[in-house]
């Protein structure tokens, strides 16, 4: 797959949409994809992070996309992974 039919693509968890692919990041030394990074959506951002508003951005692992965890469809990423478990997943986006 290409990069770009990445982006914008609904991620879902368990079937519950937690929000949409927003860029990809890449580990420079080792040209391996690290993390998506992914707009959440104000649920999913207020019951796992606590935030208070939408348009929450954080990095997916790239360990929840291993094989036999996710896959992918023509309505976008789908992870094995509950809601209850994505905060082992997530971190947030480093400030540039």
């Amino acid at each position: 797959m290409k990069s770009k039919e990445f982006m914008d693509k609904d991620v879902f968890a368990l079937d519950e949409k937690i929000g949409e692919v927003k860029e990809i990041e890449i580990d420079p030394e080792d040209w391996k994809v690290t993390h998506l990074e992914l707009e959440l959506t104000k649920d999913i951002a207020e019951s796992v992070l606590g935030a208070r508003k939408g348009g929450v951005r954080n990095m997916l692992a790239i360990s929840a996309l291993e094989k036999g965890v996710a896959r992918w469809t023509e309505q976008g990423l789908h992870l094995k992974v509950s809601k209850d478990q994505l905060h082992m997943y997530l971190r947030p986006v480093a400030e540039t």
